[in-house]
């Protein structure tokens, strides 16, 4: 199992590796790009199909590598993955509205709780369905949103992917290993390309690919040694950093009476850092090391009695709203140009 998840993660991290480079040529040629404006940081173009690296690396290790019984068996995860990053690849081509995109997000959903791949807690079948469609278009948008910055929604991919590999391995889970392995791999590949300074994106077909496929594999961990009215808050405390940068831009934004969903401005929890006195790569590394920190708390909880998993999720949450009271002070910039140049309606990389 373990040379499995090696080879996947190696062949995925060698294809993203290769393709980058092509996609960054290819995104040049065909025109989609992101441009310097007020409202960014970059002071050049920047290519934008980094995301079409990310997939094709992710999708050609399983097909090559990959057990072929686990990839029939995900092919609801592959459809509703392919629809999003085809819609974001759209959105980066020419903006789409927030209404044509939300309505994709919960199509894909749809077509991923319809395969199976759902919310299994001791509620009644309503309420699972229900949690599943808000975790999955919820992630999906938090990593969306959160790809602001060089490094940084990839950096998130590594860490999230790279601990639901660890949980997937101690609780002997091939087929949720083999697409962390494989998604660890892609990230990897394409962040030589993307860390500070960065010479691609990866535009929303990538961060909308990478948090549906996060959310996707945090449904389908399972762990069977412990009870799921303690191990739900695992893969929430694994993606517990979009879940956190999206609450914070939502009060943030609500509070001063906009809109937090078509309301542009640089009031992420980066850009706040940045405020602060940290340079872009200090941020995101802070941010990568909270990750770090979360997965693993989510690797204690995962193992941890009823008691002690509350407690100790009731301590994060209390810090996660503290530091939200906290950072909320730090006066966002860029608040309040037209929706239409919103670097979340159009695209969130403001590098």
């Amino acid at each position: 199992m373990i040379i499995q998840y090696l080879l996947l993660l190696l062949s995925a991290f060698l294809l993203a590796a290769s393709f980058t480079p092509l996609m960054r040529r290819w995104a040049v040629h065909l025109g989609i790009v992101d441009r310097p404006a007020a409202r960014k940081i970059h002071t050049r173009p920047i290519p934008l199909m980094g995301g079409v690296a990310i997939y094709l690396a992710f999708v050609l290790s399983l097909a090559l590598l990959g057990n072929r019984f686990y990839v029939r068996e995900v092919a609801g995860i592959f459809i509703g993955a392919t629809l999003c990053s085809l819609t974001g690849l759209l959105d980066d081509r020419k903006p789409l509205t927030p209404l044509a995109k939300s309505g994709v997000q919960v199509a894909a959903a749809g077509i991923l709780i319809a395969s199976g791949v759902r919310v299994q807690l001791s509620v009644p079948t309503a309420v699972n369905i229900g949690l599943s469609l808000l975790w999955i278009v919820g992630i999906t948008n938090a990593t969306n949103l959160l790809d602001n910055m060089d490094g940084l929604a990839a950096g998130v991919g590594v860490t999230a992917s790279a601990f639901f590999l660890l949980l997937a391995a101690m609780n002997r889970q091939y087929l949720v290993g083999a697409l962390a392995a494989s998604l660890l791999g892609a990230c990897v590949g394409f962040l030589l390309y993307n860390a500070n300074p960065a010479s691609i994106f990866m535009g929303d077909s990538g961060s909308q690919f990478l948090g549906f496929m996060l959310a996707a594999v945090g449904i389908k961990l399972r762990f069977p040694a412990n009870v799921n009215f303690v191990t739900w808050m695992v893969p929430v405390l694994v993606l517990g950093l979009p879940i956190f940068d999206t609450t914070l831009v939502t009060i943030s934004r609500l509070r001063r009476g906009l809109n937090p969903f078509t309301t542009p401005g640089k009031d992420h929890l980066s850009h706040r850092l940045v405020k602060l006195g940290y340079t872009q790569r200090e941020a995101v590394l802070i941010i990568h090391l909270i990750c770090c920190a979360l997965g693993v708390i989510a690797i204690y909880v995962m193992q941890a009695t009823i008691l002690e998993g509350y407690i100790l999720g009731g301590l994060v949450a209390l810090i996660g709203l503290g530091a939200i009271i906290w950072l909320e002070r730090v006066a966002p910039a860029g608040l309040g140009q037209s929706p239409a140049t919103s670097p979340d309606a159009v695209h969130t990389d403001t590098t």
